[in-house]
């Protein structure tokens, strides 16, 4: 029996556990981990882990909401017909597409009561945040098919994420985990480019037009390149730059200089995708989403420990 077969005769807590592909919430939860840990050490108030837990557990419904959403329209559309190791339940023929679109109603309706929790709890600004990522998130599968899906998660997922974090714990606005952000949400848009980038070809097809189609394949082997090192690159600028240059601006700390340790699973990501076309790596390269979005957490952890090092053993 295939492994397709054994999830369609699997119970119903498996199904929905498949059609969630809970492996792509680091994505959304990281930024949320970084927001909420810049706040308590370069923000310097005391972390509320009650508060923590709600913005990660809104951000996971939403963003399975949204990630289920998108699998019903990219099935409606034609695509995503072949199952991969990280398919969702609707190619795999486990549940119905009506199925998961209920379920994503109600995972969005459940998100959004948090939301309005947290407004309830920490002010209007957490307000015009949420619902600008409702609306990106609802939007995405349309905003996807004309080659704005990277925009949108990298801001929905990287920016508003952390921002959004930062502003439940402080309540005040700020540029700083915004800007600070940034590399984690390039990975993020690795993850998304690296699915686009396998389904380039069928995409075109449908006339669904992504980054990736836009690039073709050896353009995009390139972005995906800058994506990984890029932001690794970035996040050792923002601490060693204003160091060097003197610039006005704060820097992030010397222990975040930890994010180097991620260079090896960064150079094997590379590797993985410079060997798409070799037959025997194909699998490594249709499973690079998941394996980018592991990196993307890897990566963000060593983000987070490089941030609470510094605030327990006073590292400037």
């Amino acid at each position: 029996m295939t492994e397709i077969e054994k999830a369609r005769e699997s119970g119903w807590l498996r199904k929905w556990f498949i059609a969630a592909r809970p492996w792509a919430l680091p994505a959304s939860t990281i930024p949320v981990l970084l927001g909420s840990s810049l706040a308590a050490t370069v923000g310097w108030v005391k972390l509320n882990f009650w508060l923590l837990l709600l913005s990660l557990t809104g951000m996971a419904i939403l963003h399975t909401a949204a990630n289920m959403l998108s699998d019903v329209m990219d099935w409606r559309r034609g695509l995503d017909r072949e199952a991969t190791p990280v398919s969702g339940a609707i190619v795999r023929g486990i549940l119905a597409d009506k199925q998961v679109l209920i379920g994503s109603l109600v995972l969005f309706t459940a998100g959004v009561a948090i939301g309005l929790w947290l407004v309830y709890l920490r002010g209007i600004l957490i307000l015009y945040l949420g619902a600008a990522g409702v609306v990106l998130g609802a939007a995405y599968p349309w905003l996807k098919a004309v080659a704005l899906g990277d925009l949108v998660v990298f801001v929905n997922f990287g920016l508003l994420g952390s921002l959004g974090a930062w502003v439940v714990q402080t309540g005040q606005f700020s540029w700083l985990p915004v800007i600070w952000a940034v590399p984690q949400g390039m990975l993020v848009v690795a993850i998304l480019h690296a699915n686009n980038w396998r389904d380039a070809s069928q995409d075109r097809e449908k006339k669904v037009v992504t980054v990736a189609s836009l690039l073709g394949d050896r353009l995009s082997l390139v972005y995906y390149a800058n994506l990984i090192f890029g932001s690794l690159v970035l996040v050792v600028a923002f601490v060693l730059v204003p160091r060097i240059f003197g610039f006005d601006f704060p820097s992030l700390p010397l222990s975040m200089l930890i994010v180097v340790l991620a260079l090896p699973g960064a150079l094997k990501l590379w590797k993985k995708a410079r060997r798409r076309k070799e037959k025997e790596y194909r699998l490594d390269f249709l499973t690079l989403d998941g394996a980018t979005a592991l990196y993307n957490l890897f990566f963000g952890l060593l983000s987070v420990a490089g941030l609470w090092l510094a605030y327990f053993l006073k590292i400037s």
